[in-house]
């Protein structure tokens, strides 16, 4: 059997870092403020406690939390989307720590957190098995870890589906799917965690029109961003046929708007 060598752990973050800092990531997390909203209230993060939002982003969840009087931190690989959660803060007039770093090495000290959360960012990690035990080291004994994830079955196969197969994914990187299933989590988060408590829930995505949807993404969503290099011009009207087939079986809208629903799985864990 052939041998394939261990993929390069350094080369695959920075491949994830120029994929989410291309295009502008902040245009597609506004139609995700429904799950950040939906994560914050599962996650409950109290007045002076410390939360960590790992991969944040342009600071949905951190920012939410930060408006309930917590002690708030973000980080992400994503230079730009700092830049943006920090303005976002400072027009809120709203304290939080935004840094620029890696889910696989996170610079806080052991049990620095009460709460940490995800939504869509730490599966996308390279090392999965490295983030979601640093996840689990920064987060004190008893605290809480909620994920919001894509799946690998409905909108998460379907989209996800249609950028892998006109564009593969760099040769070892892992499916992030893995932490949208419960048999995943397990084995990510295995003896840090005394419970697991899973709850498949659903989001609503608006768009002015089905083409409207698409441009969108095109233009602004790092992974759709990648597949058009990937098949060039001769192969750009496939991909966004496909993309416009996958947003529109999932449109609940009737009007000739978009309302994309998207299903993800909520897992909320206590840190064993």
């Amino acid at each position: 059997m052939a041998q394939h060598p261990a993929p390069d752990i350094a080369t695959l973050t920075e491949a994830a870092r120029a994929l989410w800092s291309s295009g502008d990531f902040n245009q597609i997390a506004r139609q995700t403020m429904m799950v950040a909203e939906d994560l914050c209230r599962v996650a409950d993060p109290r007045p002076r406690e410390r939360m960590l939002d790992i991969a944040c982003g342009s600071g949905n969840v951190a920012l939410i939390a930060a408006r309930r009087f917590c002690d708030v931190a973000g980080i992400d690989l994503a230079d730009n989307l700092i830049e943006r959660a920090r303005l976002r803060a400072v027009a809120e007039g709203l304290e939080a720590e935004f840094r620029q770093g890696d889910a696989q090495a996170l610079p806080w000290a052991d049990g620095s957190f009460d709460v940490v959360t995800s939504a869509f960012g730490i599966m996308f990690a390279p090392d999965q098995h490295r983030a979601a035990s640093e996840a689990l080291r920064v987060c004190r004994r008893g605290g809480r870890l909620v994920l919001a994830n894509w799946m690998p079955e409905g909108f998460g196969q379907d989209f996800f589906g249609v950028h892998a197969r006109h564009a593969p994914p760099p040769e070892g990187m892992p499916s992030p799917l893995n932490w949208g299933t419960e048999v995943g989590l397990r084995d990510l988060l295995g003896g840090g965690i005394s419970d697991l408590r899973l709850e498949r829930r659903s989001s609503n995505a608006y768009y002015r029109s089905l083409g409207h949807a698409v441009e969108v993404f095109t233009s602004y969503f790092g992974p759709t961003i990648r597949a058009l290099s990937v098949v060039g011009p001769e192969g750009e009207a496939a991909l966004r046929e496909d993309l416009a087939g996958a947003i529109e079986r999932c449109n609940i809208a009737r009007d000739g708007t978009v309302a994309m629903e998207t299903d993800y799985l909520l897992a909320v864990a206590t840190r064993a």
